[in-house]
Formats: C-alpha cells, structure tokens, sequence
C-alpha cells in the first residue's frame, strides 16, 4: 500500500477519535465512568474483550466520548454494543423481578384488615425488594411528585390503599421451595442480604441520630440491585468475575477489572432509569468508594456489618475507618456489631406515621386507663360522669377496632399515640 494512502487513513482515524473525545465534556460523566474509561483505554478494554463500552442501558451519562471512539474503530463498536445490549436485557428483565411469596401474601392480609394502619403496610413493603421497587416507581409516576418520591412512607400515603393492592396482586413471585424462575435461587439470596443491610443501616441510624431513616431503609434495601442486573447479563457472574476476591472491596475491583463497570454504578444507573430521585442513585453507585459522603456512608459500613453477620470475610481497617466518618470510635461499632446477630428477630422498627383518630378527651381517656385506673378514678380526674367515660371508651373500641381495654391501649401504643 503507498505510504500516502496509510498515512491519510491514520490521518482519518486519528480525527475520528479526536473528534469523539470532544463529542461529550469530561465533566458531565462520573467519577467512576471517568476511571473506567481511562482504564478501558490502557488496557484495550475496548477492543479485544468486547467490554469497552460504557453505556448501560442506552443511557450515556457522559459515555458519548465511548461511543464515538467505539464507531470510529469497526470491530470494537460492535463488541461495545454487544456488551450495552447485554446490561439492556438485563434492565428489561428486573422489570419482572419477583416478590417473596410470602412477603406478597403478608401484604394483602394487612390491606384485607377492616382499619388498615398506614405502618402495617409501609413495614410489609419494605421487607421485600420487588414490593419496594414496585410502590415507588408507581408513587414517582404520579403527577407533581415525580422524582421526589424517597420513601415507603410517602409512597404508601400518596397511593391509595386499592392502587398498593393492586400492585400487590401483580407482581410476580418466588417461593424457596418453588423454583421455577428464570432467577433460580437469586432472589432469596439477595433478599438475606438486603434485609440484614437494611437493618444494620437501620442499627446505625438509631446509634447516631440519623434524620432521613426511612429512606435509609430504600437506599439499604435496593443498594445492590446493581449485581442483578450482572448476574443476568452475565452468565459467569459472580463466581468468575469474583474469583479470588474475598471482601466487598476485592470483589468491586474485580468486577471493573473484568467487566469495566461494577454493580454499584449498574444500580445507580438502574435507580434513574427507574425515576426514582437521584439522592437514592447517588447513594447506591458510590456506597463501595471508600470517600463516599452522606447516607453512602451509611450503606457502604451497613454492607460490611452484614457481610460480617453473616460470617463473610470484611476488612477490620475499612470498616473503622468508615465508622469514624459517621463518628463513631471503635467501642461503638463494637457494641453495634454485638447486638445485630441478637436482635435479629426484631428487625422492624415501630412506625408512626398514622395520624390518630381519636378525640382529645378520647386520649385523655385511654391515657389513663393505660395508667391501670379505674373507671371512678378517670371520671374524678377529668371532671366527668362514669357513664360518660364509658361512651368515650365505647367510642375508643370501635374506632380503633379493638374489643377491650387491653387491645385499645396496644392498639394506641403500637402507633405513636400514647
């Protein structure tokens, strides 16, 4: 070949690819999608092993500069499609992600009862994954509150009591002794973990005084919905992709080595497309990144606890060092890290969140009665007549539901009002 004509096609790739670097500003990508594509360009990540490309599910995210340098390079743009296309798949397919079966069931009895109680239905949603997802993209989707929907709480009191239950009978689900899914056994596994992050973020929200416990409970729970969307994309993921790791920090590295991105970043990605408010996005892409700030922090030492109740391996320094972030010495989280395997049987934290429907002097009244007085002894106090006390706990009874004094004052106390 002329030596003019090789030096103009160099020529013409050489713009090609100076002209996809311009395409889209450094500035508006990730940090981490910025390390992945330096990393895709020293070590031909691009080219020879398919996993050059950044676009996770056709959204760019400051990955158009990829793909141009993908389309200037023939055989790379299609292996980079090949690998996009795949995370696509996989996007689609968490939109059938089933529900525990009993998790679904738990629901629909408390949303069958005659008054339902607002906390009863946001703890029954939040002990499932799917059930989550499923409350809060419906919730986002309603007009004025898209994208600022963060909670079960919110999601639960913007719908109605009808629309939770229909979703509630269509999701799909999975059962431990049932498996016919195309999840196999993934869904239980990821459900233990989730649960066991979710209550340890939950633990250490409790320890410091956190604020925005309830969308705590969302980032903990969906934190790693990323390894989902790998797991389906990949056929040989986590065990190839893992091998040799042995803590969360070992194995995050592996899977931006093999792959060029990790689950992290996948589920921030997942949580957007998704419209869910990007305060859940930006926690969960960067609870594995060891300068994480805010409710990250909390999720990131919340995942080493739980991999630490469950008898995996952690790292003693990078779970120290987190806990100081969130301000607590080495005495606290040892106290944390005692109580979490003990207090595994309450898991759920009491809500109050029902606005009570009970009078003033209906309060008063069953205040006292909690106290252990007598019906002579309330009257006295309140200035009123005994039978009048007693039409204020007739009143109680079936406003509450209850069928004596003893149910009444559980009832009241379970949610917040005495």
């Amino acid at each position: 070949m002329p030596l003019t004509a090789t030096k103009t096609k160099r020529g013409a790739r050489t713009a090609a690819a100076n002209s996809a670097r311009k395409a889209t500003p450094a500035s508006t990508a990730t940090p981490a999608l910025r390390s992945a594509n330096r990393r895709n360009s020293v070590n031909g990540h691009g080219s020879a092993n398919g996993r050059g490309s950044e676009s996770v599910g056709g959204q760019t995210n400051g990955r158009g500069a990829v793909a141009a340098r993908a389309s200037a390079a023939g055989p790379a743009r299609r292996q980079g499609e090949g690998h996009g296309r795949r995370l696509t798949i996989a996007f689609e397919a968490l939109e059938a992600f089933p529900a525990l079966a009993e998790s679904r069931n738990r629901l629909q009895s408390v949303l069958d009862k005659d008054n339902v109680a607002t906390a009863d239905i946001v703890t029954a949603v939040e002990s499932d994954v799917a059930l989550s997802i499923a409350v809060l993209r419906l919730a986002n989707q309603v007009q004025g509150s898209r994208g600022r929907v963060d909670t079960i709480v919110a999601g639960v009191e913007l719908l109605s009591e009808q629309t939770v239950q229909a979703v509630a009978g269509r999701v799909r689900t999975f059962d431990f002794f049932e498996r016919a899914s195309v999840w196999d056994t993934a869904p239980e596994r990821f459900r233990l973990h989730a649960l066991s992050t979710q209550h340890a973020a939950d633990r250490l929200a409790s320890e410091v005084g956190y604020e925005h416990r309830d969308r705590l409970t969302v980032t903990s729970l969906l934190h790693d919905v990323g390894k989902l969307v790998l797991l389906h994309a990949y056929p040989g993921y986590p065990a190839q992709v893992h091998r040799g790791a042995r803590t969360p920090e070992e194995r995050i590295h592996s899977e931006r080595r093999e792959l060029g991105v990790d689950h992290a970043l996948v589920g921030g990605v997942l949580i957007r497309r998704w419209g869910l408010p990007s305060v859940l996005a930006t926690a969960i892409e960067r609870h594995h990144n060891p300068e994480v700030e805010g409710e990250g922090v909390f999720v990131r030492l919340a995942d080493m606890l739980a991999h630490y109740e469950q008898g995996a391996p952690v790292s003693p320094g990078e779970m120290l060092q987190t806990a100081r972030v969130l301000g607590l010495g080495a005495d606290e989280l040892r106290r944390v890290m005692y109580e979490l395997p003990s207090s595994a049987g309450q898991r759920q934290r009491q809500r109050h969140v029902d606005p009570s429907p009970l009078s003033g002097r209906e309060l008063g009244v069953l205040q006292r009665l909690a106290e252990g007085k007598v019906y002579k002894q309330i009257a006295h106090e309140l200035a009123l007549s005994t039978s009048t006390v007693r039409t204020h706990l007739h009143n109680i009874y079936g406003k509450l539901g209850a069928v004596d004094r003893a149910q009444a004052v559980l009832i009241a106390t379970e949610r917040g009002w005495l």
